[in-house]
């Protein structure tokens, strides 16, 4: 039976995350705590709804540039416990924050560098959605040709920019893009279209702006050899190059993420339980929704769910 951990991206916060995981393990709150070091922010207040100046803890926790940092605080720490108890994966992937979670949890990157990229990767977007504002949609019950056929038809139009940005899963795609070019994409498509409230077009060109500066802090930290093959979400396809996976690093920024795919490979490739590790069930779900194998979906980011994986 092979075991693939999967490490969540936006979307899987909610404020009190993480803070069980804090209190019970030593491990864990070492990684709590020396991220919170490295932020400008009060970042464990904001993940465990402690700061008593923030009147909408879940909108400020909602903000790019503090919700990447804190899912790849969260994922790691949880792995930490794990690693502590012997528990590994034959097989790693993340939804893209998620990626850098899973690149550091089986050593590609050190925890320091992964968090020096989340960091700024999350204020370069940030920025970037302020420059040029864009939205994202989700889209159910339409196949993937379709909605690429559309997204290819509007942007040729002329109106904008809209892509595929998110292959969750068989009828669960998200488009990205120029606000009018979502809106004209969802016109056409024959499924059924549900804004995003995200605060920018993340995997589309309008996220071109970060990628200068999202290049300089990848160029600039160390990436080894993994100790588990890696699926990315480009390419949805498995390595343990170190050269592909900053290349490829750079490329996620405004590619599709290809999750459904990576899923069937990892599935391909002999996963047959699939661990969500960090935040949140989403992936769990979107695993079942691939799959009509039978799998097995399990949580690790609570103790109660850790203490199942090392019993």
């Amino acid at each position: 039976m092979g075991t693939a951990f999967l490490f969540p991206g936006q979307g899987s916060q909610s404020v009190g995350m993480g803070h069980a995981l804090f209190e019970q393990y030593p491990e864990a709150r070492e990684r709590f705590e020396a991220a919170h070091a490295a932020m400008d922010v009060d970042l464990l207040a904001l993940m465990f709804g402690t700061d008593t100046s923030v009147s909408d803890p879940d909108e400020a926790l909602k903000q790019t540039a503090v919700t990447q940092p804190a899912l790849y605080t969260h994922s790691l720490a949880a792995m930490a416990v794990l690693t502590s108890h012997g528990v590994t994966p034959d097989m790693a992937a993340g939804h893209s924050l998620g990626e850098y979670s899973a690149l550091a949890a089986v050593g590609a990157l050190s925890f320091e560098d992964g968090l020096r990229i989340v960091k700024r990767r999350g204020e370069l977007m940030a920025e970037a959605g302020e420059r040029r504002p864009g939205s994202m949609a989700a889209v159910l019950g339409a196949e993937d040709e379709e909605i690429e056929a559309v997204c290819t038809a509007v942007t040729d139009e002329g109106d904008g920019v809209v892509q595929p940005a998110n292959f969750n899963a068989p009828g669960q795609i998200v488009i990205s893009g120029d606000a009018e070019a979502v809106d004209a994409a969802g016109d056409r498509i024959s499924g059924r279209t549900i804004p995003l409230p995200v605060s920018g077009a993340f995997h589309s060109p309008l996220m071109d702006y970060a990628r200068d500066g999202l290049a300089e802090v990848i160029d600039a930290v160390g990436i080894q050899r993994p100790s588990c093959p890696v699926y990315l979400n480009v390419t949805a396809e498995p390595t343990t190059d170190p050269d592909e996976i900053r290349t490829r690093l750079l490329e996620q920024l405004n590619a599709p993420v290809r999750w459904a795919q990576s899923v069937r490979t990892m599935h391909r490739d002999g996963a047959t339980r699939f661990v969500e590790v960090g935040a949140g069930t989403v992936l769990q779900g979107l695993v079942r929704r691939t799959l009509d194998a039978d799998v097995e979906t399990v949580g690790g980011g609570t103790p109660e769910e850790i203490s199942a994986l090392v019993d």
